[in-house]
């Protein structure tokens, strides 16, 4: 799957929120901080719990299963025990959808 991908509506994702969208065979978080949208993997590489189910602090999310920090801009592993970073996509809101971009 290449492209845009329609996973909702413009403004699903409330501010300070994370929502989960299936995209294929991958679930997409996509996080509303300040109004600018961040789209990443759901699922935590540490234990596969799903992340838009967790805290979201600024751009940190953390696990709600074992507590690992991850950054939703960059994907990167900010506190353990996680080691392993997620995947990060491009996101937008066009022509009222709310679309992701997985290659």
């Amino acid at each position: 799957m290449a492209g845009w991908v329609r996973v909702g509506e413009a403004g699903d994702v409330p501010d300070g929120e994370a929502n989960a969208y299936s995209v294929g065979d991958r679930i997409i978080a996509i996080a509303n901080i300040g109004g600018d949208l961040h789209a990443f993997d759901d699922v935590c590489t540490h234990k596969q719990c799903s992340l838009s189910e967790g805290e979201l602090d600024a751009t940190v999310i953390e696990c709600p299963c074992h507590g690992s920090r991850f950054d939703v801009i960059t994907g990167e592993v900010v506190d353990g025990p996680a080691i392993e970073p997620i995947d990060v996509f491009e996101v937008r809101e066009e022509g009222g959808e709310l679309q992701v971009s997985v290659a």
